[in-house]
């Protein structure tokens, strides 16, 4: 075998994804999208008993210009609040699953092997690193810590197995038995095709 097929092959190998990972970018980027839709609604919902006051304060306000500058005030501070909630809701849940999936992929390719097991390792040292990065004291944060490693194995556990399951079982359904049946048929209808090639060539020679 020569150099270049060697190397060809070990890029190959190097880039071959197991089965049952998923792309770091593209989860991440899903979870940026996810996590400003879940905090721009957050706060979009929030806004509803201030925007109640304003429309209070709009009724015992007889000057229409006074009106105007409250309804303004009201509808600027409302976009502020759910811009700031939609930027920080994808920031961490953009950061939660960029790390999730870096260290799933890393367990993988360290290991040479996709199982249950690195997705419940992911989950407790994604949750484990959350927790320490919390606000508050030393003991709070190293009780967060062994709380989030806890929970997050216990949580990603299960999910990793029916992700597994669902995969192995989509895996199966995309593969297509082969058999000498199979091979006769194939062979049946490429003569049958150029026997119709032979005579279309016959005929146009005519």
């Amino acid at each position: 075998m020569s150099a270049p097929e060697s190397a060809q092959e070990d890029v190959s190998k190097v880039n071959r994804r197991l089965a049952g990972t998923v792309n770091w970018g593209t989860a991440t980027v899903v979870g940026i999208f996810a996590g400003m839709l879940y905090g721009g609604s957050k706060e979009a919902a929030a806004s509803v008993s201030k925007d109640a006051e304003v429309m209070l304060k709009l009724g015992s306000t007889p000057d229409k210009r006074e009106q105007y500058r409250l309804m303004r005030d009201a509808m600027e501070k409302r976009f502020i609040r759910v811009t700031r909630g939609s930027i920080i809701g994808g920031v961490r849940l953009g950061m939660f699953t960029a790390t999730f999936y870096g260290l799933q992929n890393l367990l993988a390719e360290k290991r040479g092997v996709h199982d249950v097991l690195n997705v419940a390792g992911a989950g407790s040292a994604t949750a484990a690193m959350f927790g320490l990065i919390l606000p508050g004291s030393l003991m709070w944060r190293a009780r967060n810590m062994l709380l989030g490693s806890t929970l997050g194995a216990a949580f990603c556990f299960p999910l990793g197995w029916a992700h597994l399951k669902l995969v192995e079982k989509a895996n199966e359904g995309f593969s297509i038995p082969t058999s000498p049946h199979n091979g006769d048929e194939k062979q049946e209808t490429k003569s049958r095709v150029g026997a119709a090639i032979e005579r279309l060539e016959g005929s146009l020679g005519k």
